[in-house]
Protein backbone atom coordinates (compact mmCIF):
# COMPACT_ATOMS: atom_id res chain seq x y z
CA UNK A 1 0.00 0.00 0.00
CA UNK A 2 1.20 3.46 -1.50
CA UNK A 3 0.08 6.93 -0.65
CA UNK A 4 1.69 9.79 -1.86
CA UNK A 5 4.74 12.17 -1.50
CA UNK A 6 4.50 15.63 0.13
CA UNK A 7 0.51 16.70 -0.06
CA UNK A 8 -0.46 19.64 -2.82
CA UNK A 9 -0.85 22.80 -0.77
CA UNK A 10 -0.84 25.47 -3.52
CA UNK A 11 -2.48 23.75 -6.29
CA UNK A 12 -5.01 25.57 -8.93
CA UNK A 13 -8.40 23.66 -8.28
CA UNK A 14 -11.62 24.01 -10.08
CA UNK A 15 -10.41 26.04 -12.88
CA UNK A 16 -12.34 23.15 -15.41
CA UNK A 17 -14.89 20.50 -14.40
CA UNK A 18 -14.31 18.06 -11.75
CA UNK A 19 -14.43 14.57 -13.92
CA UNK A 20 -14.82 11.27 -12.91
CA UNK A 21 -13.96 7.99 -14.00
CA UNK A 22 -14.25 4.51 -13.43
CA UNK A 23 -11.10 1.41 -14.61
CA UNK A 24 -9.89 -1.32 -12.99
CA UNK A 25 -7.58 -0.73 -10.10
CA UNK A 26 -4.11 -1.91 -9.71
CA UNK A 27 -2.84 -1.25 -6.68
CA UNK A 28 -4.91 -0.25 -3.70
CA UNK A 29 -3.45 2.91 -2.51
CA UNK A 30 -4.14 7.33 -3.32
CA UNK A 31 -2.42 9.34 -4.76
CA UNK A 32 -2.68 13.37 -5.64
CA UNK A 33 -0.49 15.10 -7.56
CA UNK A 34 -0.29 16.81 -11.10
CA UNK A 35 -0.85 15.18 -13.92
CA UNK A 36 2.03 14.53 -16.86
CA UNK A 37 0.33 13.53 -19.86
CA UNK A 38 1.69 11.55 -22.20
CA UNK A 39 1.22 10.20 -25.89
CA UNK A 40 1.50 6.90 -26.85
CA UNK A 41 5.53 7.30 -27.62
CA UNK A 42 6.14 8.98 -24.26
CA UNK A 43 6.09 12.31 -25.57
CA UNK A 44 4.91 15.11 -22.51
CA UNK A 45 1.74 16.66 -24.62
CA UNK A 46 1.54 20.44 -23.23
CA UNK A 47 -1.09 21.73 -21.45
CA UNK A 48 -4.31 21.26 -23.91
CA UNK A 49 -5.99 24.90 -23.68
CA UNK A 50 -3.49 27.74 -24.97
CA UNK A 51 -4.42 31.49 -24.18
CA UNK A 52 -6.07 33.26 -27.30
CA UNK A 53 -2.97 35.19 -27.80
CA UNK A 54 -0.82 31.91 -28.34
CA UNK A 55 -3.85 30.43 -30.91
CA UNK A 56 -2.02 32.20 -33.61
CA UNK A 57 1.79 30.92 -32.46
CA UNK A 58 0.25 27.47 -32.20
CA UNK A 59 -1.21 28.04 -35.83
CA UNK A 60 2.26 28.63 -37.27
CA UNK A 61 4.01 26.07 -35.28
CA UNK A 62 1.92 23.12 -37.22
CA UNK A 63 2.96 24.08 -40.96
CA UNK A 64 6.69 24.05 -39.81
CA UNK A 65 6.23 20.69 -38.69
CA UNK A 66 4.51 19.06 -41.70
CA UNK A 67 7.06 21.09 -43.85
CA UNK A 68 9.71 18.85 -41.82
CA UNK A 69 8.29 15.41 -41.33
CA UNK A 70 8.16 15.56 -45.40
CA UNK A 71 11.65 16.95 -45.44
CA UNK A 72 12.50 14.08 -43.19
CA UNK A 73 10.83 11.41 -45.38
CA UNK A 74 12.31 12.67 -48.57
CA UNK A 75 15.88 11.72 -47.18
CA UNK A 76 14.84 8.04 -45.80
CA UNK A 77 12.80 7.57 -48.41
CA UNK A 78 16.03 8.05 -50.92
CA UNK A 79 18.59 6.26 -48.43
CA UNK A 80 15.60 3.48 -48.69
CA UNK A 81 15.84 3.19 -52.34
CA UNK A 82 19.33 3.41 -52.93
CA UNK A 83 19.64 0.33 -50.57
CA UNK A 84 16.67 -1.75 -51.32
CA UNK A 85 15.01 -0.26 -54.29
CA UNK A 86 11.95 1.71 -54.87
CA UNK A 87 9.65 -1.15 -54.54
CA UNK A 88 10.38 -1.19 -50.90
CA UNK A 89 11.19 2.43 -50.63
CA UNK A 90 7.43 3.51 -51.59
CA UNK A 91 6.38 2.58 -48.45
CA UNK A 92 7.14 6.30 -47.17
CA UNK A 93 4.77 7.47 -50.32
CA UNK A 94 1.70 7.05 -47.83
CA UNK A 95 3.04 8.62 -45.30
CA UNK A 96 4.09 11.48 -47.30
CA UNK A 97 0.71 11.76 -48.95
CA UNK A 98 -1.50 12.16 -45.13
CA UNK A 99 1.10 14.97 -44.69
CA UNK A 100 0.43 16.76 -47.45
CA UNK A 101 -3.79 16.27 -46.90
CA UNK A 102 -4.94 19.51 -46.92
CA UNK A 103 -8.21 18.45 -45.85
CA UNK A 104 -6.59 16.93 -42.74
CA UNK A 105 -4.37 20.03 -41.74
CA UNK A 106 -7.30 22.35 -41.76
CA UNK A 107 -8.89 19.46 -39.54
CA UNK A 108 -6.05 20.60 -36.95
CA UNK A 109 -6.33 24.19 -37.63
CA UNK A 110 -9.53 23.96 -37.11
CA UNK A 111 -9.30 22.43 -33.58
CA UNK A 112 -6.60 24.60 -32.41
CA UNK A 113 -8.48 27.30 -33.45
CA UNK A 114 -12.22 26.25 -32.12
CA UNK A 115 -10.96 24.69 -28.48
CA UNK A 116 -8.04 26.86 -28.28
CA UNK A 117 -5.63 23.84 -27.99
CA UNK A 118 -1.79 23.21 -28.19
CA UNK A 119 -1.17 22.10 -32.33
CA UNK A 120 0.87 19.37 -30.26
CA UNK A 121 -2.74 18.42 -28.47
CA UNK A 122 -4.02 19.06 -31.61
CA UNK A 123 -2.25 15.90 -33.81
CA UNK A 124 -2.49 14.02 -31.22
CA UNK A 125 -6.75 14.20 -31.44
CA UNK A 126 -7.04 14.53 -34.75
CA UNK A 127 -4.77 11.29 -35.48
CA UNK A 128 -6.84 9.10 -33.16
CA UNK A 129 -9.81 10.17 -34.65
CA UNK A 130 -7.98 8.70 -38.36
CA UNK A 131 -6.98 5.55 -36.75
CA UNK A 132 -10.62 4.64 -35.18
CA UNK A 133 -11.47 5.61 -38.73
CA UNK A 134 -9.35 2.70 -40.42
CA UNK A 135 -10.29 0.77 -37.53
CA UNK A 136 -14.10 0.75 -38.49
CA UNK A 137 -13.46 -0.41 -42.13
CA UNK A 138 -12.99 -3.70 -41.13
CA UNK A 139 -10.23 -4.05 -44.04
CA UNK A 140 -7.13 -6.18 -43.11
CA UNK A 141 -5.34 -3.64 -45.41
CA UNK A 142 -6.79 -0.34 -43.88
CA UNK A 143 -6.06 -2.19 -40.23
CA UNK A 144 -2.28 -2.06 -41.53
CA UNK A 145 -2.72 1.49 -42.00
CA UNK A 146 -3.27 1.93 -38.39
CA UNK A 147 0.73 1.63 -37.61
CA UNK A 148 1.28 3.89 -40.45
CA UNK A 149 -0.44 6.58 -39.44
CA UNK A 150 0.71 5.91 -35.91
CA UNK A 151 3.66 6.04 -37.07
CA UNK A 152 3.30 9.61 -39.09
CA UNK A 153 1.88 11.08 -35.73
CA UNK A 154 5.22 10.52 -33.87
CA UNK A 155 6.83 11.95 -36.40
CA UNK A 156 5.47 15.14 -36.32
CA UNK A 157 4.94 15.37 -32.65
CA UNK A 158 8.82 15.15 -32.64
CA UNK A 159 8.82 18.38 -34.57
CA UNK A 160 6.41 19.68 -32.53
CA UNK A 161 7.73 18.81 -29.07
CA UNK A 162 11.20 18.33 -29.26
CA UNK A 163 12.96 15.22 -30.20
CA UNK A 164 13.31 14.13 -26.56
CA UNK A 165 11.09 12.01 -25.29
CA UNK A 166 9.95 12.32 -21.34
CA UNK A 167 12.51 11.25 -18.88
CA UNK A 168 10.84 9.56 -16.49
CA UNK A 169 13.43 8.43 -14.71
CA UNK A 170 14.68 12.20 -13.31
CA UNK A 171 11.53 14.42 -12.79
CA UNK A 172 11.74 17.23 -9.92
CA UNK A 173 8.39 16.80 -8.44
CA UNK A 174 5.84 14.25 -7.67
CA UNK A 175 3.58 13.59 -10.77
CA UNK A 176 0.69 11.50 -11.63
CA UNK A 177 1.68 9.64 -15.11
CA UNK A 178 -1.47 10.04 -17.42
CA UNK A 179 -0.95 7.68 -20.56
CA UNK A 180 -2.48 5.83 -23.30
CA UNK A 181 -0.74 2.84 -22.11
CA UNK A 182 3.29 2.20 -20.20
CA UNK A 183 4.87 -0.91 -21.61
CA UNK A 184 7.11 -3.20 -18.79
CA UNK A 185 10.13 -1.16 -20.05
CA UNK A 186 8.46 2.35 -19.50
CA UNK A 187 7.27 0.95 -15.71
CA UNK A 188 11.18 -0.24 -15.42
CA UNK A 189 12.14 3.22 -15.83
CA UNK A 190 10.23 5.70 -13.63
CA UNK A 191 11.56 7.61 -10.79
CA UNK A 192 9.74 5.49 -8.18
CA UNK A 193 9.93 8.49 -5.70
CA UNK A 194 8.85 11.02 -8.20
CA UNK A 195 5.61 8.91 -9.78
CA UNK A 196 2.77 8.59 -7.26
CA UNK A 197 0.16 7.36 -9.38
CA UNK A 198 -0.16 5.67 -12.61
CA UNK A 199 -3.63 6.24 -14.92
CA UNK A 200 -4.33 4.48 -18.42
CA UNK A 201 -6.57 4.27 -21.06
CA UNK A 202 -5.88 0.89 -21.68
CA UNK A 203 -4.47 -2.32 -19.94
CA UNK A 204 -5.75 -5.52 -18.60
CA UNK A 205 -5.83 -6.66 -14.29
CA UNK A 206 -2.42 -8.41 -14.88
CA UNK A 207 -0.98 -7.32 -17.57
CA UNK A 208 2.77 -7.35 -17.07
CA UNK A 209 2.87 -3.73 -16.88
CA UNK A 210 -0.08 -4.17 -13.95
CA UNK A 211 2.20 -6.79 -12.16
CA UNK A 212 5.12 -4.40 -12.55
CA UNK A 213 3.16 -1.24 -11.15
CA UNK A 214 1.57 -3.08 -8.47
CA UNK A 215 5.30 -4.49 -7.38
CA UNK A 216 6.51 -1.05 -7.30
CA UNK A 217 3.74 -0.42 -4.98
CA UNK A 218 2.32 2.62 -7.41
CA UNK A 219 -1.07 3.45 -6.92
CA UNK A 220 -2.62 2.86 -10.28
CA UNK A 221 -5.70 2.56 -12.41
CA UNK A 222 -6.05 1.65 -15.92
CA UNK A 223 -8.75 0.72 -18.25
CA UNK A 224 -9.96 4.31 -17.98
CA UNK A 225 -10.89 4.40 -22.10
CA UNK A 226 -10.06 7.79 -23.65
CA UNK A 227 -8.80 9.82 -20.44
CA UNK A 228 -5.68 11.24 -21.98
CA UNK A 229 -8.03 13.27 -23.46
CA UNK A 230 -9.59 14.54 -20.64
CA UNK A 231 -7.18 15.93 -18.85
CA UNK A 232 -4.01 18.57 -19.45
CA UNK A 233 -0.58 18.16 -17.94
CA UNK A 234 -0.67 20.38 -15.08
CA UNK A 235 -4.30 19.85 -14.00
CA UNK A 236 -4.50 17.95 -10.36
CA UNK A 237 -5.80 14.47 -10.22
CA UNK A 238 -6.35 11.87 -7.92
CA UNK A 239 -5.89 8.08 -8.44
CA UNK A 240 -8.36 6.07 -5.89
CA UNK A 241 -6.91 2.42 -6.37
CA UNK A 242 -9.40 1.12 -3.27
CA UNK A 243 -12.82 2.80 -5.52
CA UNK A 244 -11.08 2.46 -8.65
CA UNK A 245 -11.60 5.73 -9.74
CA UNK A 246 -9.70 8.58 -11.02
CA UNK A 247 -10.55 12.04 -10.38
CA UNK A 248 -9.90 14.80 -12.89
CA UNK A 249 -9.64 18.38 -11.49
CA UNK A 250 -11.09 17.48 -7.90
CA UNK A 251 -13.10 20.56 -6.07
CA UNK A 252 -11.42 21.86 -3.15
CA UNK A 253 -13.95 19.88 -0.96
CA UNK A 254 -12.76 16.36 -2.49
CA UNK A 255 -9.04 17.62 -2.74
CA UNK A 256 -9.66 17.67 0.83
CA UNK A 257 -11.47 14.67 1.59
CA UNK A 258 -8.62 12.93 -0.27
CA UNK A 259 -5.90 14.58 1.54
CA UNK A 260 -7.70 13.49 5.13
CA UNK A 261 -7.86 9.87 3.70
CA UNK A 262 -4.52 9.76 2.70
CA UNK A 263 -3.15 10.69 6.38
CA UNK A 264 -5.63 7.87 7.58
CA UNK A 265 -4.06 5.62 5.10
CA UNK A 266 -0.38 6.35 6.31
CA UNK A 267 -1.62 5.66 9.89
CA UNK A 268 -2.64 2.35 8.80
CA UNK A 269 0.38 1.35 7.20
CA UNK A 270 2.28 2.55 10.53
CA UNK A 271 -0.18 0.07 12.37
CA UNK A 272 0.77 -2.95 9.56
CA UNK A 273 4.99 -1.53 10.02
CA UNK A 274 4.59 -3.62 13.72
CA UNK A 275 3.90 -7.05 12.11
CA UNK A 276 7.15 -7.36 10.16
CA UNK A 277 9.08 -9.10 12.87
CA UNK A 278 6.16 -11.68 13.87
CA UNK A 279 5.27 -14.97 12.34
CA UNK A 280 2.54 -15.17 9.40
CA UNK A 281 0.96 -18.09 12.07
CA UNK A 282 -2.99 -18.72 12.70
CA UNK A 283 -4.58 -18.69 15.67
CA UNK A 284 -4.62 -22.23 15.82
CA UNK A 285 -0.92 -22.17 15.86
CA UNK A 286 -0.59 -22.99 12.28
CA UNK A 287 2.65 -21.16 10.21
CA UNK A 288 2.36 -19.60 6.99
CA UNK A 289 5.27 -18.72 4.60
CA UNK A 290 4.96 -15.39 3.31
CA UNK A 291 7.32 -14.86 0.17
CA UNK A 292 8.09 -11.71 -1.49
CA UNK A 293 7.94 -11.62 -5.88
CA UNK A 294 10.31 -9.45 -7.36
CA UNK A 295 11.51 -7.95 -10.52
CA UNK A 296 14.93 -6.24 -9.86
CA UNK A 297 17.51 -7.38 -7.49
CA UNK A 298 17.33 -4.25 -5.40
CA UNK A 299 13.81 -5.31 -4.46
CA UNK A 300 14.87 -7.96 -2.49
CA UNK A 301 15.94 -5.55 0.52
CA UNK A 302 12.44 -4.01 -0.21
CA UNK A 303 10.87 -7.60 0.58
CA UNK A 304 12.79 -8.31 3.76
CA UNK A 305 11.75 -4.76 4.86
CA UNK A 306 8.04 -5.75 4.44
CA UNK A 307 9.05 -8.81 6.81
CA UNK A 308 9.27 -11.27 4.06
CA UNK A 309 10.41 -14.97 4.43
CA UNK A 310 12.09 -15.19 1.38
CA UNK A 311 11.44 -14.44 -2.56
CA UNK A 312 9.47 -17.11 -4.05
CA UNK A 313 9.15 -15.22 -7.17
CA UNK A 314 12.08 -13.31 -9.02
CA UNK A 315 11.22 -12.29 -12.47
CA UNK A 316 14.19 -12.96 -14.27
CA UNK A 317 13.11 -10.99 -17.90
CA UNK A 318 13.19 -7.72 -16.83
CA UNK A 319 16.62 -7.66 -16.69
CA UNK A 320 16.01 -8.24 -20.30
CA UNK A 321 13.80 -5.69 -20.82
CA UNK A 322 15.51 -2.62 -18.93
CA UNK A 323 18.78 -3.21 -21.02
CA UNK A 324 18.80 -2.14 -24.32
CA UNK A 325 20.47 -5.10 -25.28
CA UNK A 326 20.23 -8.56 -24.10
CA UNK A 327 22.23 -8.96 -20.67
CA UNK A 328 25.73 -11.25 -21.28
CA UNK A 329 26.18 -14.11 -18.78
CA UNK A 330 28.33 -11.88 -15.85
CA UNK A 331 25.49 -9.20 -15.87
CA UNK A 332 22.44 -11.72 -15.05
CA UNK A 333 25.11 -14.02 -12.55
CA UNK A 334 25.52 -10.21 -10.82
CA UNK A 335 22.28 -9.58 -10.79
CA UNK A 336 21.02 -12.92 -9.05
CA UNK A 337 24.13 -12.56 -6.51
CA UNK A 338 22.92 -9.49 -5.45
CA UNK A 339 19.29 -10.56 -4.89
CA UNK A 340 20.68 -13.54 -3.30
CA UNK A 341 23.41 -12.18 -0.98
CA UNK A 342 20.80 -9.83 0.37
CA UNK A 343 18.60 -12.92 1.26
CA UNK A 344 21.30 -13.70 3.65
CA UNK A 345 20.31 -18.00 4.17
CA UNK A 346 16.39 -17.41 2.79
CA UNK A 347 15.47 -19.00 -0.31
CA UNK A 348 15.18 -17.38 -3.37
CA UNK A 349 13.06 -18.65 -6.27
CA UNK A 350 14.81 -17.82 -9.41
CA UNK A 351 11.98 -18.02 -12.74
CA UNK A 352 13.62 -18.28 -15.99
CA UNK A 353 12.64 -16.17 -18.57
CA UNK A 354 9.06 -15.64 -19.06
CA UNK A 355 9.85 -13.88 -22.44
CA UNK A 356 7.41 -13.63 -25.62
CA UNK A 357 3.69 -12.96 -25.21
CA UNK A 358 3.75 -8.42 -24.41
CA UNK A 359 7.44 -8.92 -23.45
CA UNK A 360 10.71 -8.21 -25.08
CA UNK A 361 10.78 -10.39 -28.23
CA UNK A 362 7.48 -9.27 -29.74
CA UNK A 363 9.25 -5.89 -30.42
CA UNK A 364 11.97 -6.94 -31.38
CA UNK A 365 10.53 -9.35 -34.05
CA UNK A 366 10.62 -8.62 -37.79
CA UNK A 367 7.08 -10.22 -38.01
CA UNK A 368 5.36 -10.45 -34.53
CA UNK A 369 2.84 -13.24 -33.68
CA UNK A 370 -0.72 -12.91 -34.46
CA UNK A 371 -1.39 -14.35 -31.51
CA UNK A 372 1.34 -14.16 -29.07
CA UNK A 373 -0.03 -15.25 -25.47
CA UNK A 374 -0.40 -18.76 -27.79
CA UNK A 375 2.41 -18.50 -29.71
CA UNK A 376 6.29 -18.93 -28.57
CA UNK A 377 6.55 -17.60 -25.12
CA UNK A 378 8.05 -18.58 -21.86
CA UNK A 379 9.80 -22.19 -21.97
CA UNK A 380 8.95 -22.80 -25.67
CA UNK A 381 11.02 -19.58 -26.51
CA UNK A 382 13.78 -20.87 -24.38
CA UNK A 383 13.74 -23.86 -25.81
CA UNK A 384 13.95 -22.96 -29.16
CA UNK A 385 16.96 -20.89 -28.71
CA UNK A 386 19.01 -22.75 -26.26
CA UNK A 387 22.36 -21.00 -26.24
CA UNK A 388 19.95 -17.99 -25.04
CA UNK A 389 18.53 -20.10 -22.81
CA UNK A 390 21.89 -22.17 -21.35
CA UNK A 391 23.40 -18.55 -20.62
CA UNK A 392 20.95 -17.87 -18.46
CA UNK A 393 20.88 -21.06 -17.07
CA UNK A 394 24.41 -21.08 -15.94
CA UNK A 395 24.65 -17.68 -14.78
CA UNK A 396 22.03 -18.81 -11.93
CA UNK A 397 24.51 -21.70 -11.58
CA UNK A 398 27.00 -19.93 -10.76
CA UNK A 399 25.08 -17.60 -8.84
CA UNK A 400 24.00 -20.68 -6.37
CA UNK A 401 27.02 -20.34 -3.96
CA UNK A 402 26.15 -17.83 -2.81
CA UNK A 403 22.96 -18.97 -1.11
CA UNK A 404 19.64 -20.64 -0.83
CA UNK A 405 18.16 -21.15 -4.21
CA UNK A 406 15.71 -22.85 -6.78
CA UNK A 407 14.93 -22.73 -10.25
CA UNK A 408 11.55 -22.82 -11.88
CA UNK A 409 10.51 -23.25 -15.16
CA UNK A 410 7.35 -21.49 -16.29
CA UNK A 411 4.56 -22.44 -18.63
CA UNK A 412 5.07 -26.25 -18.95
CA UNK A 413 2.58 -28.30 -20.08
CA UNK A 414 4.04 -31.54 -20.43
CA UNK A 415 6.53 -33.73 -18.83
CA UNK A 416 8.66 -34.00 -22.15
CA UNK A 417 8.84 -29.86 -21.44
CA UNK A 418 10.41 -30.43 -18.20
CA UNK A 419 12.78 -33.02 -18.99
CA UNK A 420 14.12 -31.26 -22.22
CA UNK A 421 14.65 -28.35 -19.61
CA UNK A 422 16.41 -30.12 -17.36
CA UNK A 423 18.02 -31.51 -20.51
CA UNK A 424 19.46 -27.76 -20.80
CA UNK A 425 20.23 -27.20 -17.04
CA UNK A 426 22.39 -30.64 -17.19
CA UNK A 427 24.58 -28.65 -19.97
CA UNK A 428 24.88 -26.04 -18.10
CA UNK A 429 26.22 -27.81 -15.63
CA UNK A 430 28.47 -29.35 -17.76
CA UNK A 431 29.71 -26.37 -19.40
CA UNK A 432 30.75 -25.23 -16.07
CA UNK A 433 32.19 -28.03 -15.24
CA UNK A 434 34.71 -28.29 -18.26
CA UNK A 435 36.07 -24.66 -16.79
CA UNK A 436 36.08 -25.15 -13.25
CA UNK A 437 33.33 -23.29 -12.07
CA UNK A 438 32.11 -23.94 -9.06
CA UNK A 439 27.80 -24.36 -8.69
CA UNK A 440 25.74 -26.20 -6.99
CA UNK A 441 24.30 -29.55 -8.27
CA UNK A 442 21.33 -30.08 -5.56
CA UNK A 443 19.52 -26.96 -6.74
CA UNK A 444 15.80 -27.59 -6.36
CA UNK A 445 14.19 -27.68 -9.94
CA UNK A 446 10.45 -26.50 -9.74
CA UNK A 447 7.30 -25.96 -12.52
CA UNK A 448 4.54 -23.15 -12.64
CA UNK A 449 1.41 -24.49 -13.24
CA UNK A 450 -0.29 -21.69 -14.99
CA UNK A 451 -2.93 -23.93 -17.54
CA UNK A 452 -5.49 -26.46 -17.20
CA UNK A 453 -2.99 -28.88 -19.39
CA UNK A 454 -0.66 -28.80 -16.17
CA UNK A 455 -2.58 -28.65 -13.33
CA UNK A 456 -4.69 -31.59 -14.68
CA UNK A 457 -0.96 -33.18 -15.34
CA UNK A 458 -0.15 -32.51 -11.49
CA UNK A 459 -0.54 -36.08 -10.35
CA UNK A 460 2.01 -36.88 -13.06
CA UNK A 461 4.32 -33.81 -12.41
CA UNK A 462 4.91 -34.48 -8.51
CA UNK A 463 6.51 -37.26 -9.26
CA UNK A 464 9.57 -35.39 -10.66
CA UNK A 465 9.23 -31.93 -10.02
CA UNK A 466 10.95 -30.64 -6.28
CA UNK A 467 8.14 -27.87 -6.05
CA UNK A 468 5.26 -26.47 -7.37
CA UNK A 469 3.90 -23.06 -7.92
CA UNK A 470 1.04 -21.77 -9.10
CA UNK A 471 0.85 -19.02 -11.78
CA UNK A 472 -2.93 -17.91 -11.06
CA UNK A 473 -2.57 -14.98 -13.88
CA UNK A 474 -1.78 -17.15 -16.60
CA UNK A 475 -3.92 -19.96 -15.29
CA UNK A 476 -7.07 -17.52 -14.83
CA UNK A 477 -6.47 -16.30 -18.60
CA UNK A 478 -6.30 -19.89 -20.27
CA UNK A 479 -8.83 -21.20 -18.08
CA UNK A 480 -11.45 -19.26 -18.85
CA UNK A 481 -10.07 -18.06 -22.56
CA UNK A 482 -9.94 -14.44 -21.45
CA UNK A 483 -7.06 -11.91 -22.87
CA UNK A 484 -5.78 -10.50 -19.68
CA UNK A 485 -4.21 -7.76 -21.16
CA UNK A 486 -7.67 -6.70 -23.35
CA UNK A 487 -9.40 -4.50 -20.69
CA UNK A 488 -12.55 -5.21 -22.81
CA UNK A 489 -13.05 -7.89 -20.98
CA UNK A 490 -11.50 -7.08 -17.95
CA UNK A 491 -14.66 -8.06 -16.26
CA UNK A 492 -14.63 -11.96 -16.83
CA UNK A 493 -11.07 -12.21 -16.09
CA UNK A 494 -11.75 -13.45 -12.39
CA UNK A 495 -10.42 -15.98 -9.61
CA UNK A 496 -13.33 -16.43 -8.59
CA UNK A 497 -14.80 -18.49 -11.64
CA UNK A 498 -15.83 -22.05 -10.20
CA UNK A 499 -13.69 -23.75 -12.80
CA UNK A 500 -10.54 -21.71 -11.32
CA UNK A 501 -11.75 -22.78 -7.94
CA UNK A 502 -11.72 -25.88 -8.62
CA UNK A 503 -8.22 -26.44 -10.16
CA UNK A 504 -6.87 -24.77 -7.31
CA UNK A 505 -7.95 -27.10 -5.29
CA UNK A 506 -6.98 -29.87 -7.02
CA UNK A 507 -3.12 -28.44 -7.64
CA UNK A 508 -3.28 -27.43 -3.87
CA UNK A 509 -4.42 -31.12 -2.67
CA UNK A 510 -2.26 -33.29 -4.60
CA UNK A 511 0.96 -31.46 -3.62
CA UNK A 512 -0.17 -31.57 -0.02
CA UNK A 513 -0.85 -35.73 -0.60
CA UNK A 514 2.62 -36.18 -2.15
CA UNK A 515 4.48 -34.15 0.09
CA UNK A 516 5.42 -31.47 -2.63
CA UNK A 517 6.10 -27.88 -1.56
CA UNK A 518 3.57 -25.72 -3.16
CA UNK A 519 3.32 -21.39 -3.03
CA UNK A 520 0.37 -19.53 -5.20
CA UNK A 521 2.85 -17.04 -6.50
CA UNK A 522 -0.29 -14.92 -8.81
CA UNK A 523 -1.82 -11.68 -7.98
CA UNK A 524 -4.40 -13.07 -6.20
CA UNK A 525 -1.75 -14.12 -2.94
CA UNK A 526 -1.65 -10.37 -2.28
CA UNK A 527 -5.61 -9.73 -2.62
CA UNK A 528 -6.59 -10.05 1.26
CA UNK A 529 -10.18 -11.31 -0.76
CA UNK A 530 -8.68 -14.72 -1.37
CA UNK A 531 -6.34 -15.37 1.47
CA UNK A 532 -9.12 -17.07 3.52
CA UNK A 533 -10.14 -19.54 0.60
CA UNK A 534 -6.82 -20.32 -0.15
CA UNK A 535 -5.59 -21.20 3.41
CA UNK A 536 -8.76 -23.10 3.61
CA UNK A 537 -7.75 -24.64 0.50
CA UNK A 538 -4.62 -25.82 2.65
CA UNK A 539 -1.77 -23.19 0.54
CA UNK A 540 0.67 -22.69 3.05
CA UNK A 541 3.11 -20.85 1.12
CA UNK A 542 1.72 -17.13 -0.41
CA UNK A 543 4.07 -14.89 -2.87
CA UNK A 544 3.73 -11.47 -3.53
CA UNK A 545 4.39 -8.34 -4.11
CA UNK A 546 6.24 -6.57 -0.61
CA UNK A 547 3.98 -4.39 0.07
CA UNK A 548 0.92 -6.59 0.12
CA UNK A 549 2.84 -8.88 3.15
CA UNK A 550 1.63 -7.04 6.31
CA UNK A 551 -1.82 -6.97 5.44
CA UNK A 552 -2.31 -10.66 4.32
CA UNK A 553 0.14 -11.22 7.83
CA UNK A 554 -2.53 -9.49 9.39
CA UNK A 555 -5.55 -11.58 8.08
CA UNK A 556 -3.68 -14.84 8.59
CA UNK A 557 -2.83 -14.16 12.05
CA UNK A 558 -6.55 -13.01 12.94
CA UNK A 559 -7.95 -16.41 11.62
CA UNK A 560 -8.16 -20.22 12.54
CA UNK A 561 -7.75 -22.68 9.81
CA UNK A 562 -10.62 -24.34 10.94
CA UNK A 563 -12.77 -20.92 10.05
CA UNK A 564 -10.37 -20.82 6.48
CA UNK A 565 -11.46 -24.72 6.07
CA UNK A 566 -15.26 -23.88 6.42
CA UNK A 567 -14.93 -20.38 3.94
CA UNK A 568 -13.23 -22.61 1.12
CA UNK A 569 -16.19 -25.15 1.55
CA UNK A 570 -18.92 -23.10 1.37
CA UNK A 571 -17.15 -20.88 -1.36
CA UNK A 572 -16.56 -24.36 -3.60
CA UNK A 573 -20.61 -24.52 -3.30
CA UNK A 574 -21.47 -21.49 -5.27
CA UNK A 575 -21.97 -21.45 -9.08
CA UNK A 576 -21.52 -18.05 -10.25
CA UNK A 577 -18.10 -16.09 -10.03
CA UNK A 578 -20.35 -13.27 -8.07
CA UNK A 579 -21.95 -15.61 -5.48
CA UNK A 580 -18.19 -16.26 -4.60
CA UNK A 581 -16.83 -13.13 -4.85
CA UNK A 582 -19.43 -11.34 -2.27
CA UNK A 583 -19.47 -14.28 0.17
CA UNK A 584 -15.15 -14.46 0.23
CA UNK A 585 -15.78 -10.17 0.66
CA UNK A 586 -18.52 -10.29 3.64
CA UNK A 587 -16.40 -12.96 5.55
CA UNK A 588 -12.93 -10.75 4.65
CA UNK A 589 -14.90 -7.92 6.16
CA UNK A 590 -15.56 -9.61 9.43
CA UNK A 591 -11.35 -9.60 9.78
CA UNK A 592 -10.30 -6.33 8.06
CA UNK A 593 -12.15 -3.07 9.03
CA UNK A 594 -14.22 -2.08 5.94
CA UNK A 595 -12.47 0.97 5.26
CA UNK A 596 -9.39 -0.43 4.68
CA UNK A 597 -10.51 -3.52 2.03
Amino acid sequence: MRTSGPLLRTATLGHSSMEIRKGIPVTPGIALAEALVLDTEDFRIPTRYVEADQIKHELQLLPRAISASIDELKQQRENLERSYGRDLAAIFDFHAGVLQDAKLQREIEDMIGSKSCSAAYAVSRIFLTLQRRFSNLHDPVFAQRIKDIQDIERRLLRHLVGEEREDLEHLTKDIILVAHDLSPSMCAGLDKTRVVGVATDVGGLTSHTAIMLRSIGIPAVIGLGDFTGNVSGGEVVVIDGRRSLVIANPDLETFRRYESEIKRMQEFTHELDNLRDLPAETLDAETVSLLGNIEFPEEAEQCLRQGAEGIGLFRTEYLFIRAETEPNQEEQYQAYRQAIEAMGDRSVTIRTMDLGADKYTQTKAMEPERNPFLGLRSIRYCLRNLDFFKRQLRAILRASVHGNIRIMFPLIISLMEFRQAKMALHDAMEDLEELNIEFRRDVPIGIMIETPAAALMCQEFVREVDFVSIGTNDLIQYTLAVDRSNERVASLFTATHPAVLRLLRDVISTCNKASIDCSLCGEIAGEPLYTLLLLGLGLRQFSMASGDIPEIKRLVRSTKISHARKVAREALRFDTDRQVHNYLRDETRKLLPPENF
